[in-house]
This record gives structure tokens, sequence and C-alpha cells, in this order.
């Protein structure tokens, strides 16, 4: 598998537990937004996975689990070995996809290699191409959705809201398209990162205030729904 970050430790990217965070290098999106651009043009120096797994050897007990993202983590051919060798190790293993792969996804659920999925929901559905940069397939997304929310372990939806990309009625057509799932978060933009597209390096996040009153009128929709990063 093409790795090309790794973080040791974090208490926030897998809820409630302390996790490792391995990046995979590519993806098939090409989001203007996206934080993490060396990754997507794979323009970076590849880590082993021997030397990953010689740390969670060690840290063994003291971590509770490793979070895959990316990139696009299931684009990588032999991720479910890699997942695999961490189950043996007893680490829980989150997924961060964007959902063009239900196949390997429900091939993961199926195969108990995945507790929890977190699926970046880009925009409403007419709005997809535009906000990933690619010709989306998405019967695809929607298969994604439908598998995660009736065979994943534990699972959450999330949209990261991009200042003159989507509206407060965008979201709420996500809201209403995932409607009844289990736990949406709606994303602030930041920009203390550099990102794909320089055009975006300037553009300002909305106020909390502007999120705030769009978590208020899409929270009826879903069990748990909270704003994340404002």
């Amino acid at each position: 598998m093409r790795i090309g970050g790794f973080q040791k430790t974090s208490l926030l990217d897998y809820q409630g537990h302390i996790s490792a965070i391995i990046w995979t290098v590519g993806c098939n999106f090409n989001c203007p937004f996206c934080y993490n651009p060396q990754l997507v043009n794979g323009n970076i120096e590849n880590i082993s996975e021997e030397e990953i797994f010689l740390f969670l050897k060690k840290r063994k007990g003291l971590l509770d689990g490793i979070s895959i993202s990316g990139g696009e983590p299931l684009l990588q051919n032999d991720i479910d070995n890699f997942i695999k060798k961490a189950k043996d190790l007893d680490y829980l293993v989150k997924i961060d996809t964007n959902g063009t792969f239900p196949d390997k996804l429900e091939k993961l659920i199926y195969e108990n290699l995945v507790d929890y999925i977190a699926m970046d929901v880009k925009a409403p559905k007419d709005k997809y191409n535009k906000l990933t940069g690619v010709d989306v397939e998405l019967s695809k997304i929607e298969k994604s959705v439908d598998i995660i929310r009736d065979k994943a372990v534990d699972y959450e939806f999330k949209t990261t809201f991009i200042p003159d990309l989507l509206t407060k009625d965008d979201v709420l057509k996500i809201a209403e398209w995932l409607k009844g799932s289990k736990k949406f978060y709606l994303q602030q933009f930041k920009v203390d990162t550099p990102l794909v597209s320089l055009d975006f390096q300037n553009l300002k996040p909305y106020p909390k205030k502007y999120l705030e009153e769009t978590l208020d009128l899409i929270k009826q929709y879903f069990e748990k729904c909270e704003l994340r990063g404002a």
C-alpha cells in the first residue's frame, strides 16, 4: 500500500479512541479545496508498511486503533491485506472514503475489517462534478451511502461547507438525501494549510453564525448532527 503520511497519535480523528493516522497516496477526485495536495498529486515520499507495523506492535495496548485516510484509501489494491495485519494486532480500524468504491467498501464490511466509516459527501447530487473537479458516477456514491447506512458497524457522513461553492440550500439538499442517517458533521472550511487550487487559498470561511443557522435547518434529519472545526 502506498503511504504518504503517518501521525503516531491522535485524540480527535477517531472519536472516542486514541488512534494513529495513516494517509494513502492518490485520489480519483480533484477537489480544488482539498487540504492534501501532495497526496492527490503523488508528489510525496513513501513511508514503508514495515515502519508503520513496527510502531503499531510497540504501541499495542496503548493505541486503540488506526484511521486510514487519503487521498482515497480504497484506491489501494492491497488495503484489505494491510487492514488484516492491523486486525491481527487487535486494532480498531476507521476508514475515510469519498464513496466511489462501494463494492470494495461492502467487502471490507462483510469481512469485518472496518469498525468505523467516515464518508465525505461533497455536494448535493446536482453539484457533484463541480465540487470534485471530475465526472462522477453518482450511482456509486448513492450505493455507498446505502451500504454504509444499512451495513456499517458505525459511521458518519460529513460535508465541508465551502464558500462560493455550497450554500445553505445545498446543505439542506444533502441533509434531505441523507435523512435518517446516524451521524452528520458540517465541517468548517479552513485555509491554514496548502490547498489543491491556489484560487481557494484566500477564500474566507463562512462566519460561524451562518454555519449555526445551517445546522439548525438540518439537525432534524439526523440522530446526531454537529459542527466540526467551527
